[in-house]
């Protein structure tokens, strides 16, 4: 029976080593990927600036606008879809 007892608790004693290091390591590496998403997120560039011009943009919602009316005229949008579409586009 000692020897039960003694098998016993050398599992434990080794179970719980083995938990304490595995998440002493689980932190650590945490740490570490932190650290990195950081570095990563800190030397980024700035998106570009959109080049578009006001004058490119307007012709856009306009040639949007007509292909809108179009398949209003066609019965493809209802009037509510179609008012919908518009106010998302002028907005």
């Amino acid at each position: 029976m000692p020897g039960l007892l003694r098998g016993i608790a050398r599992t434990a004693v080794v179970a719980g080593t083995a938990t304490a290091v595995s998440n002493r390591v689980s932190r650590r590496q945490q740490g570490r990927w932190a650290e990195q998403a950081q570095q990563q997120s800190a030397y980024q560039a700035p998106p570009p600036a959109p080049t578009t011009s006001t004058a490119d943009d307007m012709t856009n919602k306009i040639d949007q606008l007509k292909q809108l009316g179009d398949l209003k005229a066609q019965g493809v949008l209802t009037e509510a879809e179609f008012e919908e579409q518009k106010r998302r586009l002028l907005a």
